[in-house]
């Protein structure tokens, strides 16, 4: 599926809106909060996602009137509805007449109820009773004026994302039987003939289950989370398909994006278009030990790969205060101007239509340290105040930018079956997240807008050659047909980076008998002929480069190492040009670093993880270069995208530095949120937003 054809929210205008549970509140407070919201300028409402109880208080009694009045009221005040279906939270009565719906640990201790997700999606009384409530709501709301959209269940996969009810060994039996055919194919993909697994009845067949190593049958775990993506978008498609025959003029949508699950082929089965739920915050929990860590930017990275799915999509829930859950608040209370920043830092990426968490934060319940727009006490507050500016904004601006498309140059490759398989496997999962966050972070620093690019089994070269440059990391599993694809792009213009660790398994998880990095070894023209782990008593090598690249880190060249896993390359073809090579250890002298003219393009080969110097120096030597060069002047605190209409390109300047950002211009320009003309050195406020406009 080509990048054009990727589905997405087609909008005109950009919406705002709100998370709302009336059930949570007295009636008397919904048309005052209706009344607010529209002096505000929002438009849209999400409703009902956790409502089962209300619409279904006791199994095949259905009840509407308290949700018929709530979008009666909404109509009444022009606000548009996104109905949610209730199937994140089964009632109570449902869990104790049904105790098979609800989902298990590994160990088989059956979660019970009193919080959210504590289901399994295989029981076929789960799936019926769902379809029914879903069938019922649909048919209730089909031709209310104020609904436009469904948002199936609620965070797919979140909180948990394994499943080990007796319903789901017992589906994933018949799901490796519609793969597999017959117990020998079974026992040849998983190696079963290793350590006497060999399956000779289909009752003998499970989920992954504790063993006494605690380390399960690699290829089985593989297949696992396959069958748990496929599941989850089976139960998905269940609600998909009773809405759009009982609700045809309403758009259907789901929020994401959780483990185990892969939201391209979800949205492709089941759904108009994608949608998100953005928290930066989330990112300085846990920020690591980086220099200049990327903190609430980082979010950026997660809203890159939520424009894979659709280039234009709905942030269903965009953080608007500090977050915790029970006993703890979590997150520090955004700053003044944060909550404005993180809403266009989604709009830059791709965002259409965004609704905030939530109206006003709950009294009760998990989430009442997660705050919302409005306080417990429901008086005017600076988040509030910052809305009315964003919405003020958005009401003259929404229109140009609604449908543009994000522009980048560059790609990010990944696929679920690496991702996946790098969860399982110790270095490769770790050794991946930090060449990715490593490329990432110094595109940031330096202003390269980047785009995320799955790789899928219908991808075409076409698609690949919208960028100028593939960085495919640490692709384990790597086919013969992907090969093909990407020795087809380098030979049509493209550059692509390898990373260690390349292509040494198949798609069962199998290591490949032949050398490294197998399919793409003719590619790169080079094959690993040793390698170990940095870990313990061995320590990264040095490099030593062939030219000093230009480089902005401050670190000497002499001194940058090859990190994480070192693969000890030997050149097959005398046109590769070793660019570094290892200048320490036992393999000192051997290539690390190599560059293949292929065609017109280039590949590369890099035989460790890729940190943040060492990308720093690609970058200079690939002559990767900001769009923005000679046109403005940015410092590394902000960041910059660009969503282009084809004859105009919208210049979105994020600043997210506690401290004023000094930006230099080298001509006129528009400012789109202010109104004014800009040009020569313009000091961007704390936490500031700029959209400069270009005509092309």
């Amino acid at each position: 599926m080509t990048k054009s054809a990727a589905k997405s929210i087609g909008l005109n205008q950009l919406q705002l809106g709100v998370c709302y549970y009336p059930e949570h509140w007295p009636e008397s407070m919904w048309e005052d909060d209706f009344r607010r919201m529209r002096e505000l300028n929002l438009s849209i409402i999400r409703v009902a996602e956790f409502a089962w109880s209300i619409f279904e208080p006791e199994e095949g009694e259905f009840r509407f009137e308290l949700f018929d009045r709530v979008l009666d009221l909404a109509g009444k005040y022009g606000l548009k509805v996104i109905m949610g279906t209730p199937t994140a939270t089964p009632p109570a009565w449902l869990t104790q007449r049904y105790p098979e719906v609800l989902n298990m640990s590994l160990e088989g201790v059956t979660y019970q109820h009193g919080a959210r997700r504590h289901y399994n999606y295989s029981s076929p009384k789960y799936r019926e009773l769902c379809a029914r409530i879903t069938e019922r709501m649909a048919e209730h709301y089909r031709d209310h004026p104020a609904v436009v959209g469904w948002q199936i269940d609620n965070e797919l996969n979140c909180e948990i994302n394994i499943f080990y009810s007796d319903a789901d060994h017992a589906a994933f039996r018949e799901w490796l039987k519609v793969k597999y055919g017959s117990l020998a194919k079974l026992n040849e993909a998983w190696g079963a003939v290793f350590w006497n697994q060999t399956y000779t009845d289909w009752q003998q067949v499970h989920l992954t289950r504790p063993t006494v190593s605690n380390s399960p049958n690699p290829h089985q775990a593989l297949d696992e989370k396959r069958f748990i993506s496929d599941n989850a978008i089976s139960f998905a498609k269940l609600q998909a398909d009773i809405l759009r025959e009982k609700a045809p003029n309403h758009w259907v949508t789901t929020n994401g994006m959780f483990g185990h699950l892969d939201s391209h082929e979800l949205t492709d089965r089941t759904l108009d278009f994608f949608s998100y739920d953005s928290y930066p915050q989330f990112s300085t929990i846990f920020p690591g030990n980086d220099e200049n860590p990327l903190l609430d930017r980082a979010w950026s990275l997660n809203l890159t790969h939520t424009r894979s799915v659709s280039p234009n999509f709905c942030v269903m829930e965009q953080q608007s205060g500090p977050g915790g859950w029970v006993n703890r608040i979590e997150m520090a209370s955004p700053r003044p101007g944060q909550m404005r920043l993180w809403t266009y830092q989604s709009i830059m990426h791709g965002t259409d239509m965004l609704l905030y968490f939530r109206w006003r934060t709950a009294t009760v319940g998990t989430e009442i340290y997660w705050h919302g727009i409005n306080d417990y006490h429901n008086r005017p507050n600076r988040r509030v105040r910052e809305l009315r500016q964003i919405s003020q904004e958005l009401a003259s601006l929404g229109s140009s930018i609604a449908g543009t498309k994000y522009r980048a140059e560059i790609a990010i490759l990944r696929d679920y079956d690496n991702l996946w398989d790098g969860e399982l496997d110790n270095w490769h999962g770790p050794l991946d997240k930090q060449s990715v966050r490593s490329w990432f972070k110094q595109l940031q620093y330096r202003h390269i807008p980047v785009d995320v690019l799955y790789l899928r089994k219908h991808t075409a070269v076409e698609d690949l050659l919208a960028y100028k440059t593939l960085i495919y990391p640490h692709a384990a599993i790597m086919t013969d047909q992907t090969a093909q694809l990407l020795t087809e792009f380098a030979r049509r213009g493209g550059k692509i980076i390898f990373g260690a660790r390349t292509g040494y398994k198949n798609t069962d998880g199998h290591c490949n008998m032949a050398p490294f990095p197998g399919p793409v070894a003719d590619l790169c023209g080079i094959t690993v002929t040793d390698f170990t782990l940095i870990k313990g008593t061995v320590q990264p090598a040095l490099l030593k480069w062939s030219a000093a690249p230009e480089v902005s880190w401050n670190v000497e060249m002499s001194e940058m190492k090859a990190e994480g896993f070192n693969d000890i390359l030997q050149v097959e073809d005398p046109s590769v040009e070793i660019v570094a090579a290892y200048a320490s250890d036992y393999y000192a002298g051997a290539p690390a670093l190599t560059r293949r003219k292929q065609g017109q393009g280039e590949a590369w080969y890099y035989g460790a993880a890729f940190s943040e110097p060492v990308v720093d120096a690609l970058i200079g030597l690939l002559g990767l270069q900001s769009p923005l060069a000679g046109w403005v002047l940015l410092p590394p605190q902000v960041e910059t995208g660009i969503r282009s209409s084809g004859e105009t390109d919208y210049i979105f300047l994020l600043n997210y530095g506690a401290n004023p950002a000094e930006i230099k211009l080298a001509q006129e320009t528009n400012e789109l949120l202010g109104g004014e003309t800009l040009n020569g050195h313009v000091e961007m406020p704390p936490y500031g937003v700029l959209i400069l406009q270009r005509k092309k």
